[in-house]
């Protein structure tokens, strides 16, 4: 049986790392990138504890040139079938401040939409030419609703919903699958760094159990955990002008 490639980026710790263990087994080789060489190298022992082949690259998704040209070069050498776009950034305004550092606002959407989307355009021209693949993106129910303390985690989660049922759409006709995860509130490090409250919270392995089965399945949208898509419909349901007084008063 061929050996399939997968890659994740952001795979140093949370969601990223807990997707790696959940794919890794016999016939797999694990792409895993992220900033922290030492934690990538733990999560890389975990996965060949289970079977799967690994292979760590350092990089910091923010240098875009670098990380394009690492894409492209790791794509040539080892054809990718499965990459999953993980890494993210978070963060909200603090309670003294009035706005965003613009420095802060930059890294956000660097990390969280610039970054991806070079990367999933990159996989999408090379997987339409193989006529197969999938493409994972990871957005978040914030995606869903204009938080004020952090607008900017919130649009380029956002825009990354869109851009994920676009580039599905065109992406179809080659048979290339493109899949958008929106976790609701995971047990990670970032979730952790949050001071509101955490309804409904899942551990990172159990989340990424069912994100994993999802994507085998071709799913292409994914909310983990289920409540948070019951909680999505009602709002939807909600006037804007009510959401907008609720979240005001956050």
């Amino acid at each position: 049986m061929d050996q399939k490639i997968i890659l994740i980026t952001g795979a140093s710790s949370g969601i990223g790392a807990a997707l790696a263990r959940a794919h890794a087994r016999t016939g797999i080789a694990l792409l895993l990138w992220g900033r922290d060489e030492a934690r990538l190298n733990e999560t890389a022992a975990q996965c060949r504890a289970l079977g799967a082949e690994t292979i760590v690259q350092s990089l910091d998704i923010r240098d875009t040139g670098a990380f394009v040209a690492q894409l492209k070069a790791a794509d040539a050498a080892t054809p990718i079938d499965l990459a999953v776009f993980n890494a993210g950034m978070g963060g909200t305004i603090p309670k003294d401040a009035f706005a965003e550092a613009p420095e802060i606002t930059q890294a956000v959407a660097t990390v969280n939409f610039t970054a991806p989307l070079m990367g999933a355009t990159v996989m999408a021209d090379a997987m339409a030419r193989r006529g197969r693949g999938q493409i994972v993106l990871m957005g978040s129910m914030s995606e869903s609703y204009p938080l004020p303390m952090a607008p900017t985690y919130a649009a380029t989660k956002a825009g990354l919903r869109m851009f994920a049922e676009a580039l599905g759409i065109r992406m179809a006709r080659y048979r290339v699958t493109v899949t958008l995860i929106s976790p609701g509130f995971v047990d990670t490090p970032m979730s952790r760094s949050l001071t509101e409250p955490k309804p409904f919270l899942i551990g990172a392995d159990e989340a990424a159990v069912i994100m994993a089965r999802k994507i085998a399945s071709g799913a292409t949208t994914i909310v983990v955990p289920w409540q948070f898509r019951v909680m999505r419909a009602v709002t939807d349901f909600l006037p804007r002008a009510l959401v907008r007084w609720v979240l005001s008063r956050a």
